[in-house]
């Protein structure tokens, strides 16, 4: 058996990942940093001004992180129950947050104890902001109501009840010092004037929405709730622009990158997904750990941070590239390359050449020394047909040419009997290479081999039965769609054959011909006039 010469395996084309500007510009962030909170991270925000620190709200503490720190620099533990969505001044220097409890209280970045406390909400406070005159805050909850303060006076503004129920999302407009839009469970997104006592604008999102989102310049409007994430023209009176779904639970949070071109949303499918704001296609995509509860960009996206509902605060920093450059690679000498090589050889000199020992694979061992059963057993393991599919279908293959595959499939209990059609199913599915074993098991008989050995058995295991029943569905789903194909390409012959057959009259139009004695142009065409009305 020195000769034994290997199975060749098959190799079949792989699509490799389109690799492009986006991928490289968000895949360049390190390993990202986990940190522990005490219950679900609700809000993460970040300061607008340097250091650029952020507030994380998680149970009943805000914390506030440096960039680069993984235990909190500061604490705000004022609260007599649950704090939710603490966000930042624009000049970073007070903190807002709302409350369990329902009341709004302000804090001085500086200090511990709140500066102001508004109460007037009767329900938990999920939403609040500050106006674009840092002036005042707008506030929803709840009780349906979104209420505006004013700052220096700690007093109620005004009171807007045109929700039916509860108030989870909101932001101010950065331009204007009046607008400002909310976002209820009661299905629709209103944005109000304070200017006037009522909404200026409503939209209706078709599912609660948990979180809205304006541009900087305040022209389009995104809301997410459900599955979908829409974005809405407000220069044209709320007009959708359009609508995605590419998360497969609810889309809880949203983020803008620093150039305004890239769309961030988090989901409780643990994923976080990157649009193109001119296309509005995913461009890139992360995958976390738990279900994402809220997400957040640093400055010139230098960080990303995700807060789950597991109370893991996921923190990703951008490499640096200075410290690449700063570091010289010791390179090999010359000499290093050329040693050897310039070596020339002598007349006395004897050459000897090892040559490579080469290592049989396991299932190679296995039919070098016949055990046929075995080495189908090694390429079903669900190993090797997850990653390699390739090497089951080329051993099989070589099976079927030795005539032993009926052999090797004979006397298997229910567990080898169920991973075998287990194989087959995925094959002929979706699986790889659905195009090629396919056809292949069908062409030889090979995927009737199972049916034919245990055919007596059949009904005895329920397991077995069910995975035959799936199969035989398989099977004559796949005779319909070659019957379908065969009706498509009987349809595209008879095409074909009347262009062909068009296509040639006008050529004999232009060849020039002598016409016979006695005969004239009409006489000639009179024939062809009698073939047209047949």
């Amino acid at each position: 058996m020195a000769g034994y010469k290997p199975v060749a395996i098959q190799t079949y084309p792989v699509l490799g990942e389109k690799i492009t500007q986006d991928t490289l510009y968000w895949s360049n962030y390190r390993t990202p940093v986990q940190i522990k909170e005490f219950g679900a991270v609700s809000k993460v925000h970040f300061s607008p001004q340097p250091p650029y620190n952020y507030a994380v709200t998680a149970s009943s503490r805000i914390h506030i992180y440096g960039r680069y720190s993984q235990e909190p620099i500061k604490t705000f533990s004022r609260f007599k129950d649950t704090a939710y969505c603490a966000t930042f001044r624009q000049d970073g220097q007070l903190l807002v947050a709302g409350s369990e409890d329902g009341i709004v209280q302000l804090f001085d970045i500086s200090g511990r104890a709140p500066l102001r406390q508004f109460e007037g909400h009767t329900k938990a406070v999920h939403t609040v902001d500050f106006t674009a005159d840092k002036y005042h805050v707008v506030s929803g909850a709840d009780d349906y109501t979104v209420k505006l303060w004013d700052i220096p006076n700690s007093k109620e503004i005004l009171t807007f009840k045109e929700h039916s129920d509860y108030v989870r999302c909101g932001c101010a407009s950065k331009l204007n010092p009046d607008l400002f839009v909310t976002g209820s469970y009661d299905h629709t997104v209103k944005m109000f004037d304070a200017r006037t006592n009522k909404n200026v604008l409503c939209v209706e999102h078709g599912q609660p929405v948990e979180s809205v989102l304006l541009f900087p310049s305040g022209g389009l409007l995104v809301s997410s709730g459900g599955r979908y994430v829409k974005v809405w023209d407000m220069l044209k009176g709320g007009q959708l622009l359009v609508s995605l779904k590419n998360h497969h639970k609810t889309v809880t949070c949203l983020c803008l990158s620093s150039s305004g071109q890239r769309l961030l949303s988090g989901s409780l499918d643990r994923k976080v997904k990157v649009y193109s704001t001119t296309s509005y296609k995913v461009v890139h995509s992360y995958d976390y750990t738990a279900s994402i509860l809220s997400l957040a960009l640093s400055h010139e996206d230098e960080t990303i941070v995700v807060g789950m509902t597991n109370g893991i605060l996921s923190v990703r920093h951008r490499k640096s590239e200075s410290k690449k450059e700063s570091l010289p690679r010791r390179r090999p000498a010359y000499r290093t390359f050329i040693k050897g090589k310039i070596y020339m050889k002598q007349q006395d000199d004897i050459m000897i050449n090892r040559p490579a020992k080469k290592h049989l694979e396991c299932y190679d061992r296995d039919l070098k020394s016949f055990r046929i059963s075995k080495a189908l057993d090694r390429v079903l393991e669900p190993n090797c047909v997850i990653k390699t599919p390739e090497v089951t279908v080329s051993i099989i293959k070589e099976l079927n040419r030795r005539g032993v595959l009926a052999n090797a499939l004979a006397g298997r209990d229910e567990k080898e009997i169920t991973r075998v059609l287990n194989f087959l199913i995925s094959s002929c599915d979706c699986g790889f290479p659905s195009a090629s074993s396919w056809h292949w098991f069908s062409g030889h008989g090979s995927l009737f081999y199972p049916l034919h050995i245990y055919l007596p058995v059949i009904g005895q295991s329920p397991v077995v039965d069910k995975k035959f029943i799936v199969l035989q569905g398989l099977v004559e789903k796949e005779i319909d769609y070659q019957r379908e194909l065969l009706e498509t390409l009987g349809m595209m012959d008879m095409l074909f054959a009347t262009m062909t057959r068009n296509g040639s009259a006008p050529v004999s139009e232009h060849v020039p011909a002598e016409l016979p004695e006695g005969k004239t142009t009409e006489s000639l065409c009179q024939p062809a006039d009698a073939d047209k009305s047949s």
